[in-house]
């Protein structure tokens, strides 16, 4: 597995700036869920960065325990193939409890994400990795607020 390039913070906080004009009001909890150690650390890194209060987890049991810990989430961002269980069959189970939970799915593997379940749900959506700073900002916004960035004012 090839390791992601160092960024520093200040690259996350320009490329943010250009996306967003500030960080969210309110507290916005995020589920970062994927066994790729790299790509957890940069989505969290990211989505830190912007404002966002996030919790990771490497697979989909310990993202149930960390989700009935944290109480209401508002967005997962999961890997659709992990071992254990699917991205989709833990956002299936966290809706038990949260149905109004908002995913976005990480996949490098759009073909199988597409062949195991033929349809998106509203508040769902996907993104292939390799991911960039940019496309992951715009996919949440889109997610959480309907358009490319964040809104300015309180929620």
């Amino acid at each position: 597995m090839a390791e992601t390039p160092a960024v520093g913070l200040s690259s996350f906080g320009k490329a943010y700036a250009s996306l967003m004009k500030s960080p969210p009001k309110r507290s916005v909890n995020v589920l970062i869920v994927d066994d790729e150690e790299a790509l957890c650390k940069f989505v969290n890194r990211v989505l830190t960065e912007a404002g966002y209060a996030t919790t990771t987890a490497s697979d989909g049991p310990e993202a149930i325990e960390a989700a009935a810990k944290l109480g209401p989430l508002d967005l997962l961002v999961t890997d659709v193939m992990m071992p254990q269980m699917t991205g989709d069959e833990l956002a299936r189970r966290l809706r038990l409890s949260q149905p109004s939970l908002k995913v976005l799915y990480l996949t490098g593997f759009s073909d199988r994400l597409f062949k195991e379940k033929v349809t998106l749900w509203q508040d769902e959506a996907f993104l292939d990795k390799p991911c960039g700073i940019k496309g992951l900002m715009e996919a949440v916004a889109l997610l959480l607020y309907g358009r490319f960035d964040a809104p300015t004012k309180s929620l």
